[in-house]
């Protein structure tokens, strides 16, 4: 059973420019304007099935958290369509989903709903939460008064309690002390043993060892989908040697074998 499908994605920004005279603004309502357009994802496609963990690799540019954010539903696509099956928890931009003047336990209780969670279940699990998150002489202060590390300690601890589905991470972790980072791998394990699906954006190397498979993105196209082992040596070998060319686009659909991507045509190879 797949959880995540990615069909044909694209999506498109728009660079927006400082601020402008409004001369400036009336000038323009009657010449041509440049297209400042550009494509932060094109022709996206791939599947995650139930149990994978999957880490997104590239450099920065590359659409990465943009493609988390797709998936969590946070943007929608200009075109092709993202089908998620379950319940989704996301770990993405620091503090997002919180409210800086609630307490820490009403930004918990709001994290639940938003979740479909019940008063009676919210309460629960608010035990749990704040242990984990070493909270329990903060928890009713306000958001603003906490620090970076606190802020994550509390989203983690809520996404790894309400038994998701899929986990999403975007890079979260980096932020707070090393013995907590390594509290959060060992629980982030624990729910890989439980059966979780995990698609992540890390360059932390104790993240990556959990990921079986890795997506190579390079400026918002799909360069590599196979084994995490595989693809990661060929990215690096890439980012150690910048002047050479990128590797044929290649999807590796299961275990021996593999499908290069050419002219739009696919070539088996296995």
């Amino acid at each position: 059973m797949n959880v995540v499908t990615v069909s044909h994605v694209s999506k498109i920004f728009r660079r927006v420019g400082g601020r402008r005279l409004i001369r400036d603004v009336v000038k323009d309502l009657f010449r041509a304007q440049p297209d400042h357009s550009f494509y932060a994802l094109r022709d996206v496609s791939f599947q995650v099935g139930s149990e994978e963990s999957v880490a997104i690799i590239g450099a920065n540019g590359a659409g990465k958290s943009t493609l988390l954010s797709l998936i969590v539903g946070l943007v929608k696509p200009d075109s092709g369509s993202v089908d998620v099956d379950g319940r989704v928890t996301a770990l993405l931009e620091l503090g997002s989903g919180f409210h800086p003047d609630l307490t820490g336990a009403e930004n918990l209780h709001l994290n639940a709903a938003l979740l479909g969670y019940t008063r009676k279940q919210t309460q629960e699990l608010m035990g749990p939460i704040i242990e984990f998150a070493e909270l329990e002489q903060f928890i009713h202060e306000p958001l603003r008064t906490y620090s970076a590390g606190m802020v994550m300690r509390l989203a983690f601890a809520i996404a790894v309690q309400v038994d998701p589905t899929l986990l999403v991470i975007d890079e979260v972790l980096a932020v707070g002390d090393a013995r907590f980072a390594a509290k959060c791998f060992d629980r982030i394990q624990s729910l890989r043993n439980r059966g979780k699906t995990l698609l992540c954006v890390s360059h932390s190397p104790t993240i990556l060892e959990m990921c079986e498979r890795a997506i190579w993105l390079d400026h918002g196209e799909l360069i590599m989908d196979g084994s995490a082992t595989r693809v990661m040596a060929a990215y690096e070998s890439y980012m150690t040697a910048p002047h050479q060319s990128l590797p044929p686009r290649m999807i590796e659909p299961a275990p021996k074998k593999v499908r290069l991507i050419r002219g739009g045509k696919a070539i088996s190879n296995g």
